[in-house]
C-alpha cells in the first residue's frame, strides 16, 4: 500500500510530479479552492504519513497538529526557514531538504543579476527599444568588475559558488560569516566590516529570525553610494523600508533581487528604480535543477518509508 502525503506548493517538474503519484497517495493542496481547505485537510489527515513541501510553504505547528501520524517533512529546497522545528522536535519528526543539486543555478543567477545590475543590462535593453540609442539620448558608462571587491554574506555552498565564478572576472573576494568557512579568502570580523570593504555585497546566508534584517540601514550605508546589493537568499534578510530609502536617496548605487519580504509581493518604489534589476525568486528555476531537487525530496521520503538512512536529513534546530 502506497504511503499517503500531503503535498504543499504547486509547480513541480513533470518528472516529479509523475514519480510523487506513482510512489505514493498524493494529496495536492494546491488544486483544492482557499475556503475549502481546512475541510480538506481534516478529511486527508488521519492517513498522511508524510509532507512533500516547498521551501517557501514548508509547514508551521497549526498544520503539523492537525497530521496526527505525520512521520516526516520533505522540503523540496536549501532553506527550511519556513519548516517550524519547534512543532516537529516533540515529536521526533525529521526534516530533509535538497542542498548542492541548486548550488550551480542558483550561483549562476547571482553573478547574472550582479552583472545585471554593474552593466545596467535592463536599463540598456529599454533604452535600445524604446529609441533611446537611434535618438542619442545621453547614455553614461557602467563600471567594470575587474578589480572590485565582492563580499560574500555567507560562505556556504551557494557563497562558495558564487565566489569562484566572481574570481573569473577578476573579482576580489571577502566574507563574513558567524563561523570561519574553510577558505583561503579573506573573512571579515563583521558584516558591517565587509559592506564598507566591498563594492558588491551578495547575500547568500539562511533565512530564518536569526538572520532577521541583517542587512540594515547601518550595513546599508556602510556599501556606500557606489556599492551594489545583490540578494539571492531569502528576502528576510535585507530591511526593505530601508534598501528603498537609501536607493532613493543616492545612499546606496544599485541592487539587484531575486527575493523579497512578502513574496510575491515587492516595494513598489523598487519596481520604478532605474538602478535596480528584479527577478521572481527563480534562483533554482531551470529544468534541471528543479528536476533534481523534486527527485532528491521524493528519494527521502522512499527511504524514510523503507526504513533507510534519510539521504539529506536536516539537523534540527528550534533557534
Amino acid at each position: 500500500m502506497r504511503p499517503e502525503i500531503l503535498v504543499l506548493g504547486s509547480g513541480w517538474m513533470p518528472d516529479v510530479s509523475a514519480k510523487l503519484d506513482r510512489r505514493f497517495t498524493c494529496h495536492h493542496l494546491a488544486n483544492v479552492a482557499p475556503e475549502e481547505r481546512q475541510a480538506y485537510i481534516a478529511r486527508v489527515a488521519p492517513g498522511v504519513r508524510g509532507v512533500f513541501a516547498s521551501g517557501t510553504v514548508g509547514i508551521d505547528a497549526r498544520l503539523a497538529a492537525q497530521l496526527p501520524q505525520l512521520e516526516i517533512v520533505a522540503v523540496h529546497g536549501v532553506g527550511v526557514d519556513a519548516v517550524d522545528f519547534a512543532a516537529l522536535a516533540p515529536r521526533g519528526i525529521p526534516v530533509t531538504n535538497t542542498p548542492d543539486v541548486l548550488t550551480d543555478d542558483v550561483a549562476d543567477l547571482a553573478v547574472a543579476l550582479l552583472l545585471a545590475a554593474a552593466r545596467r543590462v535592463p536599463m540598456l535593453d529599454r533604452y535600445v527599444r524604446d529609441g533611446g540609442w537611434e535618438a542619442k539620448r545621453p547614455l553614461m558608462p557602467s563600471r567594470a568588475l575587474r578589480g572590485k571587491v565582492a563580499g560574500i554574506l555567507g560562505l556556504g555552498r551557494i557563497g562558495q559558488a558564487v565566489a569562484t565564478r566572481l574570481e573569473g572576472f577578476g573579482m576580489q573576494i571577502r566574507y563574513h560569516q558567524r563561523s570561519t568557512a574553510n577558505s583561503a579568502y579573506p573573512r571579515s570580523a563583521s558584516l558591517l566590516d565587509l559592506a564598507r570593504d566591498s563594492d558588491y555585497l551578495v547575500v547568500c546566508a539562511p533565512g530564518g529570525p536569526g538572520t532577521q534584517h541583517l542587512v540594515n540601514a547601518e550595513v546599508i550605508d556602510a556599501l556606500g553610494p557606489q556599492g551594489t546589493l545583490v540578494n539571492i537568499a531569502r528576502g528576510s534578510l535585507v530591511d526593505e523600508a530601508a534598501l528603498v530609502t537609501a536607493l532613493a536617496a543616492g545612499r546606496l548605487g544599485a541592487a539587484a533581487l531575486d527575493v523579497f519580504e512578502d513574496e510575491p509581493r515587492g516595494p513598489a518604489a523598487l519596481k520604478e528604480m532605474e538602478q535596480v534589476v528584479l527577478t521572481p525568486h527563480v534562483g533554482s528555476f531551470t529544468l534541471e535543477a528543479r528536476t533534481a531537487m523534486g527527485m532528491l525530496a521524493i528519494d527521502n521520503l522512499l527511504a524514510h518509508f523503507a526504513g533507510e538512512p534519510l539521504r539529506t536529513p536536516v539537523e534540527r534546530t528550534t533557534s
